[in-house]
């Protein structure tokens, strides 16, 4: 670290900021290319207009609960310009003061070279996700937040992040239910957040409307029937077997979500156990976002941006281990050149969708395996000083 941390003491974050910034200028230059926040004004006008908002059949287009719709309604009414402007730094700005809360309560000495040598490292894979204005910036941003509240136990905070993700993304609801498991005193705050989400737009249109649109909403959800021959390509653990040419049955991955949800219980549960408060949180919700991740059966590209930023970090904190070069440079390299796989068309193609699956759980599953190692290093200290 003596060679990498002066030069990464700001850079990395100046970087993050300065990306971020040319987004907002393409932003402004043509607010519709490279951009997915057209579906989010779609949904809005259709709630102002009382009409429909899924299609159920297909399960493309708008995909988030009713409370988005009123939720993106003042951002519509700005225009597309200073609406796409406050829309990406909404985002932006949750997922950066999760990273920099994390970072406190991480309390080294090294903070800010921590925050900024993580933030250098998952820019790439979250770079498109910010251009393109997706909700899963400010639902990692909320359920990261989420995770840390819980973990402290801050109902109000609780509150109000879940209610944040949930309106964010219906995938948040994991989240909720491994901060119940975590804290089983907050599931009233839960279960309240997740009913005020659900009654926000009954504060803004006719009942019969919004019925209509829950029962349209929970029958998407249950079926997401994809087409094949439409245009989602789905990006989790089932991408690599496909392109391969030996597509996983529809039991199989079940099977193995199941099986790996479990898993990630019980590994959040230890980890809350056995680690320290300053670094339990960002193993519970790296574990967590790396479910929410390959195992989602919608999850695109994209989306993996939910792992990268708690990945860079814990690959910072990694970096101040002795004994752990080769890993640790393993890890940063791969990371970084994971999210360099789309900067050219002909890469996109060789590598979408089956590469990112296979190089983000490669990543998890070393840090998840790490975060382990010392959490039974932490045990046995604890151990031999309650004996001693």
């Amino acid at each position: 670290m003596t060679i990498s941390k002066p030069v990464f003491d700001r850079l990395g974050f100046w970087l993050w900021v300065g990306s971020f910034l040319a987004v907002l200028g393409l932003v402004l230059w043509s607010p519709n290319t490279r951009s997915v926040v057209h579906i989010y004004r779609n949904g809005s006008e259709a709630f102002l207009s009382r009409q429909p908002l899924y299609q159920v059949q297909a399960a493309m287009g708008y995909l988030y609960a009713p409370a988005f719709a009123v939720l993106y309604v003042p951002l519509l009414k700005l225009g597309p310009h200073l609406g796409n402007i406050l829309w990406h730094a909404f985002g932006f700005g949750v997922l950066t003061f999760a990273t920099m809360r994390q970072v406190r309560k991480v309390g080294c000495q090294e903070q800010t070279w921590l925050l900024s040598f993580g933030l250098f490292l998952a820019l790439p894979v979250t770079l498109a996700a910010l251009r393109n204005g997706q909700a899963t910036i400010l639902l990692t941003g909320a359920c990261w937040l989420l995770t840390l509240s819980a973990l402290e136990g801050r109902r109000a905070e609780s509150f109000f992040w879940a209610t944040l993700a949930v309106i964010a993304k219906p995938t948040a609801i994991i989240m909720l239910l491994l901060a119940g498991a975590l804290r089983p005193w907050l599931i009233p705050v839960l279960v309240l957040a997740v009913l005020f989400a659900l009654a926000i737009p009954y504060g803004f249109a006719p009942t019969d409307y919004i019925n209509a649109q829950y029962h349209d909403f929970f029958r998407m959800l249950t079926s997401m029937t994809i087409d094949p021959t439409g245009p989602f390509v789905p990006a989790d653990f089932t991408a690599p077997f496909a392109r391969l040419g030996m597509p996983l049955a529809e039991l199989e991955a079940t099977i193995v979500r199941v099986v790996a949800a479990l898993l990630t219980l019980w590994l959040v549960l230890q980890f809350d156990r056995r680690l320290g408060p300053n670094v339990s949180g960002l193993a519970v919700f790296l574990t967590a976002a790396f479910y929410m991740c390959v195992f989602n059966p919608r999850v695109e590209q994209n989306t993996f941006a939910m792992v990268a930023v708690p990945a860079g970090l814990s690959i910072a904190l990694l970096w101040r281990e002795t004994g752990s070069g080769t890993m640790r440079w393993f890890l940063a390299t791969l990371l970084f050149v994971t999210g360099l796989t789309s900067v050219d068309g002909r890469l996109h193609d060789v590598f979408h969708p089956w590469f990112r699956p296979i190089s983000i759980s490669m990543i998890a599953c070393m840090l998840i395996g790490w975060f382990w190692t010392r959490s039974r290093q932490q045990m046995q200290v604890a151990g031999a000083v309650a004996h001693g």
